[in-house]
């Protein structure tokens, strides 16, 4: 391999680990010495510090951690939660989560380890105490059930979240003056209100705007929750792609405007500071994870069902990235339970 060759894959990993933190783009200018930076971190640092939320009841650290983790010197995990809230969806705490994405740093190697979970897998739920789908965690418990959930599956802890909403996802792209991506297939989806067929895209390489690329990363209904999972890699590839271009520098005041205002997340400013050296790493190794399994019918629901062997795979590798010896929770590993289902399940949730 050629030194140029090489030079070209080092920087396609730093991208893809910037692609998963592009919600605090303001990381990308932590490094600057300008006076516009300096403005911009100062207003990112407000943004955060206004989005913080710690997780109900954990007393600052995950039940699999005997003390809290410094992001500086531990090895850390982040959940990233993207939730369906919409002014024409209003559940209020009910809302569920639209995406998860579980990322492990291991701050010695510098190397991420990121894992796609579909909304459709069918795990045990603790606050309701059978299975459905994951997604429904957060309806049934906020992020607090959500984190928990996600926690008793892979049995390693979760030490940070961050939420998103629809909104600021759509916000970013529309500040970007919309990303270019490759449509698949034709699509004729809802939109962020839920009118039906409003959103029509023909395949091919296009430049989409927030509504639009929404649209694409939520379809599901011609191919499948692993598919779906690597076009959102694809499109937030699309977005890192255009917030670092030189044009876009002028657009990050606004772009910390649209993540600030609809973020929460448990982790400081200052913590989030240190994922900067990730990012600048010349190493840097990242590796994306599915969960393999199959799809399911179960009273005329669909669910997707986790293949154990594989599972089990997953749960090891993450746990050895993490560097744990053991888990302080006394957690009940088979997840042999009933298989009641919440009798709210509908057909409607076979589209989103």
């Amino acid at each position: 391999m050629g030194r140029q060759e090489k030079s070209m894959n080092k920087k396609k990993k730093k991208r893809k680990l910037i692609a998963w933190l592009v919600i605090f783009p303001i990381l990308l200018l932590a490094c600057t010495f300008t006076a516009y930076g300096a403005h911009l971190y100062k207003k990112a640092e407000k943004a955060v510090n206004d989005s913080y939320k710690e997780i109900d009841g954990r007393k600052g650290k995950s039940e699999y951690r005997e003390a809290k983790v410094d992001p500086y010197t531990d090895n850390i995990s982040i959940l990233f939660i993207g939730v369906d809230g919409s002014d024409a969806r209003n559940y209020g705490d009910a809302t569920r989560s639209d995406a998860l994405m579980l990322a492990t740093l291991n701050e010695k190697e510098k190397t991420v380890k990121l894992l796609s979970i579909p909304r459709d897998s069918y795990v045990y739920i603790d606050d309701v105490g059978y299975k459905t789908k994951i997604n429904h965690a957060h309806a049934y418990g906020g992020i607090k059930s959500t984190v928990d959930t996600v926690e008793n599956l892979l049995k390693i802890p979760v030490d940070y979240y961050v939420e998103m909403n629809f909104y600021a996802f759509m916000e970013i792209v529309d500040t970007l003056d919309g990303i270019e991506v490759e449509v698949p297939y034709k699509i004729s989806e809802i939109d962020s209100n839920d009118k039906k067929h409003a959103i029509r895209l023909d395949p091919g390489l296009q430049t989409l705007n927030g509504e639009e690329a929404l649209a694409l990363a939520r379809t599901r209904k011609q191919d499948s929750d692993i598919m779906r999972g690597q076009r959102q890699q694809e499109i937030m590839k699309a977005i890192l792609d255009k917030a670092t271009s030189v044009k876009s520098a002028t657009k990050y005041s606004n772009l910390i405007d649209a993540i600030g205002s609809n973020m929460t997340t448990n982790m400081t400013f200052s913590e989030m500071k240190s994922l900067i050296e990730y990012g600048l790493s010349g190493h840097l190794n990242i590796e994306s994870l599915t969960l393999a399994g199959t799809d399911s019918m179960i009273d005329g629901v669909y669910y997707y069902q986790l293949d154990d062997a594989a599972l089990e795979e997953i749960k090891t590798k993450l746990s050895t990235h993490l560097e744990l010896k053991n888990n302080v929770a006394n957690v009940d590993t088979n997840n042999n339970y009933d298989d009641e289902e919440n009798a709210s399940d509908s057909e409607e949730e076979n589209n989103y």
